[in-house]
């Protein structure tokens, strides 16, 4: 069947924040006195949406989980660790934008979080849907992306999920959607290898040429 759809998880995917959400959790625990995460466990929870990841990280502060996110979202906002979006990400919307692809973006941030940096970025004008965690159940529930399916009238099947988390590539495969996994956000491969993707990727490059391969010469995905 032909794809038609390709859908873009945001953090870790389109744009490198990852070292920023890490350095905000780390900042969230010495706000409120409790005991450090380590970076492999923040990298855990990237894909949540904020208050679910906040009580995964914090499990003696469940009751409090929705403090927790307020604080995260001021630091979120004041901490001054770059974040940028990845090279070659304009490169291949661009290009699958002209290929006649439908594009969209599946994220665990806020509505106003993705919102912003979308304008930030420049690439709003890219994507026909954007669903956060504002318009759906929480990933890896598959209810984010059964949205963009049916306000798109698209079949599972002619659709694609590029993620870098295991809650992406478990979203996709409880919404039955084939998915690429890429290694520049919070997994490894090996992480992502045992989700089965289609492909895993370690850039843009070659992303791009998985995707549309008759239009670059560039090494293919793992």
């Amino acid at each position: 069947m032909t794809r038609k759809l390709v859908i873009f998880d945001w953090d870790g995917t389109v744009m490198d924040t990852v070292p920023k959400i890490v350095n905000t959790i780390r900042k969230v625990a010495i706000a409120h006195g409790l005991e450090p995460i380590s970076d492999e466990a923040s990298k855990s929870i990237i894909g949540l949406s904020l208050e679910k990841a906040m009580a995964t990280l914090f499990p003696e502060q469940q009751d409090n989980s929705a403090d927790l996110a307020l604080t995260y979202k001021r630091l979120y906002k004041e901490d001054t660790t770059p974040a940028v979006v990845f090279t070659g990400v304009e490169a291949l919307l661009a290009a699958l934008k002209n290929d006649g692809y439908l594009l969209a973006v599946a994220t665990g941030k806020s509505r106003v979080g993705l919102d912003n940096l979308l304008a930030q970025s420049g690439l709003r004008g890219y994507f026909n849907i954007t669903k956060t965690a504002d318009d759906a159940n929480s990933k890896p529930d598959p209810d984010m992306l059964q949205q963009i399916l049916r306000e798109l009238d698209i079949s599972p099947e002619q659709a694609i999920m590029i993620g870098d988390t295991a809650i992406d590539m478990q979203l996709a495969k409880n919404a039955n959607v084939p998915a690429v996994a890429v290694t520049l956000g919070a997994a490894s491969a090996a992480q992502l290898e045992k989700y089965a993707p289609l492909a895993v990727c370690e850039s843009y490059a070659q992303l791009q040429a998985f995707l549309l391969p008759e239009h670059v010469n560039a090494e293919f995905c793992q």
